[in-house]
């Protein structure tokens, strides 16, 4: 290439021409940073929404995992959510004992995700009869569903319920964990601003 432009100079001036313009750069950046501005909000929500989900589903596994530890160890099990340390885990407690026995480790919730569910005032449609966190006897900042050793969800005397729930938000959406009578789980997701609970 610089033998053919040595021996015909004219060939060197029409190498030094291409290129592009200082012009075209910009109209170039333009374009990019205005598709950069369309698609940032949508990945930042597809992210958040991702992550509200995986947490939900993560609840939901943790709720079904008790359920199945109470009827293999014939004990009962529960998932208890601590909502101060924004963490949940499984814990079981065999016949006649008076404490609860962690099984494994407890799993945090993701960044800018909470136990709770906003200002909304109606639960998902035929699960509880108020909305409300299914609390640990006593407690405010605590919830647990608890399973005797049939998995069926019962409260802190024993008694069958069919209005176990734990809910979380990331303040734009809140997603929800419903337990019937018979131990059946679904996950809700509605917009916080207003309860209308789609089942996911």
């Amino acid at each position: 290439m610089l033998e053919r432009m040595k021996k015909n100079p004219r060939n060197s001036r029409k190498f030094r021409n291409h290129g592009f313009s200082l012009v075209e750069l910009a109209i170039v950046m333009v374009i990019v940073m205005t598709i950069a501005a369309m698609a940032i909000p949508a990945v930042l929500t597809m992210i958040r929404e991702l992550r509200i989900s995986g947490e939900a589903r993560d609840l939901n596994g943790a709720i079904v995992l008790a359920k199945m530890r109470a009827a293999a160890n014939f004990a009962r099990a529960r998932v208890y959510a601590d909502f101060s340390a924004k963490t949940f885990r499984v814990e079981w407690q065999q016949s006649g004992a008076t404490s609860w026995t962690p099984e494994g480790g407890d799993q945090p919730l993701a960044t800018g995700v909470s136990f709770g569910y906003g200002s909304l005032s109606s639960p998902p449609l035929n699960t509880q009869g108020t909305l409300g966190q299914a609390l640990c006897s006593g407690s405010t900042t605590t919830a647990c569903i608890t399973f005797n050793s049939r998995g069926i969800p019962i409260t802190s005397t024993g008694a069958p319920t069919p209005n176990d729930a734990i809910y979380i938000t990331d303040g734009r959406t809140v997603t929800g964990v419903t337990v019937s009578a018979t131990g059946l789980t679904k996950i809700w997701r509605t917009e916080a601003s207003a309860a209308s609970w789609k089942q996911r």
